[in-house]
């Protein structure tokens, strides 16, 4: 079996503006953030995980958020000097920094390129004025693209995201949308579904009946659209939501994906590693001045995680992996669950068209199973 990977993930969790359909960490603040007391208490963490997670070969980093391109480039250089103090960072392995069209200036994309990034993933999420205002972005189409063309002449990779099954999002409007954003993308593309988090603006929007979702029916068409379409123009799915050239793939998100090792560092931010031979979870506090105080006292914002079972590690190896199309190794799930998926069970989701195996040795899921991933898993893991 090949070695997944280890990755660091530095989460700066502040935001210009909080969009209505996000559920991740992120923060507004009015006032400027003192970047060089942040940076100061990443590296202080990362010292504390160097410690739990010992001496460790970096495969991948990703600077996400929040909005990361609200960095100085100085403090995302100061990030990535404190990896590379705590742990081996090899040259050459990819280097993402989230960014978003509103906040993408050419000095600073320089700054980050001179740092070290050496791929951006833009957060795109439309190519329609009247889609991005509703999706609560502070960019229009124009600047993404001008934020596109910049990223391409500045970093080796880029990614963008974009949000559909909007509401009444025609399966012609998105074809052609998404048309539109292949001929502007390098190699990669992240193309997600709407969907509503409680706790987000658009929750509570759409339970007081303010706008109405598509049918599941209409968002599994959108679905197969996005697939057929990617795959035409050379950027074919390789993970439910994630879409590349042969080559290209996201190699941190490979490491989620594939249930390989990751530090977590910063509000919020969560682990995922083997210390003491089993795989121990980490979170951190959300708020960011709290979790700064916690640091700056004890060196780490860690307020809580758990030591897996070797049942939960089997079952996150399944839900993860069968993520990709390249689906799972057997003989890996059977060595972290202690027993094989059960032959019965894969042959009657076979005959439903919804698994397959990949030689002796995998299984996957098939474009049907994606639909119903969560429902293919509940049953392999019974």
């Amino acid at each position: 079996m090949s070695d997944p990977g280890f990755g660091i993930y530095v989460h700066w969790p502040f935001c210009a503006a909080k969009c209505p359909y996000c559920d991740f960490n992120s923060h507004v603040r009015h006032q400027p953030v003192d970047q060089e007391r942040y940076a100061a208490a990443f590296d202080r963490e990362m010292a504390t995980m160097r410690e739990r997670t010992g001496a460790r070969t970096v495969t991948s980093i990703f600077l996400g958020g929040g909005t990361p391109s609200l960095m100085k480039p100085e403090t995302v250089g100061a990030v990535l000097e404190s990896v590379a103090r705590h742990w081996t960072v090899p040259a050459g392995i990819e280097v993402t920094l989230e960014a978003n069209p509103s906040s993408v200036e050419a000095e600073r994309f320089r700054g980050y390129r001179d740092a070290g990034v050496n791929r951006v993933s833009l957060g795109v999420q439309a190519l329609n004025d009247a889609d991005l205002r509703f999706l609560g972005r502070l960019h229009n189409v124009e600047q993404a693209l001008g934020a596109i063309r910049l990223a391409r002449e500045t970093f080796p990779r880029l990614s963008f995201d974009l949000i559909y099954a909007r509401p009444n999002q025609s399966l012609e409007a998105w074809e052609a949308e998404l048309n539109a954003a292949i001929d502007h993308a390098a190699d990669h593309l992240s193309l997600y579904q709407l969907t509503l988090e409680e706790g987000t603006r658009f929750f509570q929007l759409h339970a007081a009946g303010k706008f109405v979702m598509p049918e599941p029916d209409h968002a599994a068409d959108l679905y197969q659209l996005t697939q057929e379409v990617t795959a035409a123009r050379g950027l074919p799915a390789y993970e439910i939501s994630n879409h590349a050239r042969p080559g290209a793939e996201s190699q941190h998100n490979l490491v989620y994906w594939r249930y390989g090792e990751y530090a977590g560092i910063g509000p919020g931010a969560h682990g995922r590693f083997i210390e003491n031979d089993r795989r121990t979870v980490t979170f951190t506090e959300r708020l960011p001045e709290r979790w700064l105080d916690l640091v700056e006292l004890k060196g780490h914002g860690v307020i809580g995680g758990e030591v897996l079972t070797r049942s939960e590690e089997a079952d996150e190896y399944l839900l993860m992996g069968l993520r990709l199309t390249e689906g799972i190794d057997l003989v890996r799930y059977e060595t972290l669950a202690g027993r094989s998926l059960s032959s019965r069970r894969i042959s009657v989701l076979q005959e439903e068209g919804v698994v397959a195996p990949v030689g002796n040795s995998r299984l996957r899921a098939t474009p049907a199973g994606m639909i119903v991933l969560d429902a293919v898993v509940a049953d392999l893991a019974r």
